[in-house]
């Protein structure tokens, strides 16, 4: 049985929801409208790609098409967490040997890091770090455990 294009959809009641991640793909015509057809509860918009524009236009298509299909559809934004970063290197990139000692340092010059600290730009961190804890750099690359601070 095939609905007419404006036709609104009733389904029988789940006991699951179906996530999509909003992007560039369902950005071409009429996908987004068929993603709201085959059941989709849920769209995500992820923060740590595309521009805030981007994720109003789609946010506002969304909204129209599941209101012309008589749906509710939430939206859920993704943020990704804080993004803290690191001074400079004097001589340019320096390569960190796993097990050795590297330093954050708080009140370094911003252009004198090297293989054994470097500065970074947000100088409350020491207010904000505990021995064991683990800071991420490069989206993850890189693991670094507070030993103190």
């Amino acid at each position: 049985m095939t609905l007419p294009p404006h036709a609104p959809i009733h389904e029988p009641i789940r006991r699951t929801k179906i996530v999509a991640t909003l992007g560039p793909a369902s950005d071409r015509e009429g996908v987004l409208e068929a993603m709201i057809r085959a059941g989709v509860d849920v769209v995500r918009l992820n923060f740590s790609h595309g521009s805030a524009a981007d994720h109003r236009r789609r946010l506002i298509a969304v909204r129209q098409i599941a209101d012309r299909l008589g749906r509710s559809v939430a939206a859920l934004g993704d943020l990704q967490g804080p993004k803290i970063r690191i001074a400079r290197f004097r001589d340019g990139a320096v390569v960190l040997e796993e097990g050795r000692p590297f330093v954050l340092d708080m009140a370094l010059d911003t252009e004198a890091g090297d293989a054994t600290r470097v500065g970074c730009d947000y100088k409350q961190l020491i207010d904000d770090v505990t021995a064991g804890d683990r800071l991420l750099l490069d989206d993850g690359r890189l693991v670094l455990e507070v030993e103190r601070v």
